[in-house]
This record gives C-alpha cells, structure tokens and sequence, in this order.
C-alpha cells in the first residue's frame, strides 16, 4: 500500500516550529486533590497533567504505566480524593523517531552550512505514522548529530518516498532560514526528469489549485476552490512510441505536485501506483520496464539550484538518473528506433544537455499552457 504520510515534493516553509529535541523516560508522583472527588482516573489525570494528551494519559493507563496506592488502575477508576499516583512518562512514538541511526546517505555536496543529498527511491524523508524509523532524518542525525538543535533536522523541502534525487539539508538554524525564505520566495530551482505515459504534445505550463482529494483524502487533486496554487512548467525531452521523457520545474512545492499535476494533463507518470493507470497500453517490453520500478514511479529530482546561504552565491547540483529510469528510457528509446549506442549514462546526459543552460527559464517552458487554473 502507498505510504499515506505524505512525505512529498513540498515545502517545510510554513511549519517550522518543530524541534527534533527528544522526550526522556521519567517518573512522575501526585497526590490526587480532594476537589477531584468522583473524577474518572483518565479524567484527573488529564488535569494534573495538562502537557499530555487524554489518548496518551489513557494509554499509559492501559498499559500499566499508572498505579494508583501502589496498584494497577483501570481510566475508568473512580477518584476519592488523596490517593497517590504514580505515572511513567513514556516517550511517544514521534520523540523516539528523533534518534540517530547509520546509514549510507548518497552525499552530493557538504560543508559547514549545507549538505545536498542524493536521496534514494524507497526512503521516507521525515519520520510520520507508519514510518517511525529508518527515514532520511534518522540517517541525518547519526551523520551530523549537531542538528539535533535545528529544527526538523535541517530538512526544509521534502520528496515522496519513492522519488529519488536532489534535496539540501541546512546545517545551522540561520541557513534554514534563508533556504525557507528562498522556497518562499520561490527563488530555489527544482528541476524533475520523468517518464509520462502517452505522447506529450508539447512544453508547457500547468496552473491549478491543488488540495485534498474530495473522494478520497489520502490522495491529492486538482480542485476548483480551497486548493493552494500549485504551478509546474514542462518540457519534453523525447517521444516515444507509447510514453515521454520530461522536464518538470516546480514553480511552487505542493504535495505530490508533479504526479497531480500531469494526472490533470492526462499523462500520468509511469508505474505511478497512486495517480497513474496501470493499463497503459504499450509493448510487452515496455510492461516489464514499467514493472521493473515496482511501487516507485518514474520521477526523479535531477536539478537543484540555490544560493548559498553564507557565501551569497547561487550553486546548482545534478544528479544522474537512477538505474530503474535509466533502463526504462534505453527500452523506449530502442523500441522508438532511437539512438541507443550510447551505453552511458553520462554521455546521454551530456546530449540531451549539450543546449541547455545552466538554469531554467521560464520562458522556455510557456510555449502553450497544457492546464490553466479558472
């Protein structure tokens, strides 16, 4: 099933107040007042200790956490008023998450102000219901345990589970600051490389509101009213026989943007397990590449671009196509009749860059708009 925590292509920039600042075990003793005569456990509890949750509270009751004169207590235990209660405070799920665990992280670039990662397809960025543990965060705390003081970890922009590529990670809470201000000011560059099914027809621009599918809020959509702006540019790289290669530059950073977005244009990605169509008709060999990226659909951050927060300048980074999309491009472009001598990567790269320039212009992509908001 598709991770519904939505660990996506969108921005921190407006909920940075969360610390990654873990919870410790301790021991808490009271004394029940009087007044709380006739109050249900969970119920006096919830007032001494106003800073937790009442579900939290009536877990650790179940739990065993809790005794009352020394014995198990059920939430449903009746106060008289001068009983003494005990409570382990058990750290939650969300404090525990906030631990460091070694991983091999893909490091494009690091010193001591930012660091730009090749995330891989199958990570999760930021620890959420379901994926606790093992996520880019942990691998971040174990790497440079000094952001344990910056708020979630440094991370500021965030990519869904199975997209792969580019993100940068602030080391200190001054540069999370500035990249946030650029995300918000819209001044950070992030290009996308992707396979589209169909025949993408030409470069464009797509500019909708996107919000919470009304048929389902574990997906998102394009809606008419109470969606946030959400503008994406297009550029086609290659036709293909049944699908296309694409540049996608993310004006805004909403949730799952890119794959909403060229659902809308009816050329959802490939092997996209939540927006895309599983049908596509193609070849038998086409099916098996389709197939060969599992649950991880055919996108990739390819191209990131910012300034530096401390040396004021602006850096770019790329980052090759992972294999799986790689080998997907090589079984179109040979069943198109393409080119497909060039065995390497770089060097395929190298052509279907040889006149671009070193940053996107939006110019380049508003040959015709492809889907316009109302």
């Amino acid at each position: 099933m598709q991770n519904t925590s939505f660990d996506n292509e969108a921005d921190y920039s407006d909920d940075l107040d969360f610390a990654a600042v873990p919870e410790a075990e301790s021991c808490v003793k009271l004394t029940a007042p009087v007044e709380m005569a006739g109050l249900r456990l969970d119920a006096a509890l919830a007032k001494l200790m106003p800073d937790y949750s009442r579900s939290r509270l009536t877990n650790w009751i179940k739990d065993g956490d809790v005794m009352v004169n020394d014995k198990p207590a059920q939430p449903k235990a009746k106060m008289i008023g001068g009983e003494f209660i005990t409570v382990t405070v058990r750290p939650s799920e969300e404090n525990l998450a906030f631990t460091p665990e070694a991983m091999n992280l893909d490091i494009v670039y690091e010193d001591d102000t930012v660091i730009v990662i090749n995330k891989p397809a199958g990570l999760v960025v930021h620890p959420a219901a379901g994926n606790w543990t093992g996520t880019l965060l942990n691998g971040l705390l174990a790497h440079c345990p000094e952001l344990s003081q910056v708020p979630r970890a440094g991370i500021v922009h965030r990519l869904d589970k199975e997209t792969s590529g580019l993100m940068v990670v602030a080391k200190n809470l001054p540069a999370q600051n500035s990249l946030v201000q650029q995300l918000q000011a819209r001044t950070v560059k992030r290009i996308y490389r992707a396979v589209a099914n169909g025949v993408v027809p030409f470069d464009g621009k797509i500019d909708t509101l996107i919000g919470r599918d009304p048929h389902n809020r574990l997906k998102m959509a394009v809606v008419k009213y109470g969606g946030k702006p959400a503008v994406t540019h297009v550029k086609v790289l290659e036709r293909y026989l049944s699908h296309s290669y694409i540049e996608c530059a993310l004006e805004t950073g909403r949730t799952h943007q890119i794959r909403v977005h060229m659902r809308e244009a009816n050329h959802p990605l490939a092997a996209d397990p939540v927006y895309g169509n599983p049908r596509h008709p193609c070849s038998e060999g086409v099916k098996e590449a389709v197939k060969a990226l599992g649950m991880r659909q055919a996108l990739h951050a390819y191209r990131l671009s910012f300034i530096h927060p401390k040396t004021n300048e602006t850096v770019s980074f790329e980052a090759p196509l992972p294999d799986d999309i790689y080998h997907l491009l090589s079984v179109l472009r040979l069943e198109a009749g393409l080119d497909s001598s060039l065995s390497h990567e770089e060097e395929w790269q190298d052509k279907l860059d040889s006149d671009d320039d070193d940053d996107w212009n939006e110019d380049d992509y508003d040959v015709e708009v492809v889907y316009v908001r109302e």
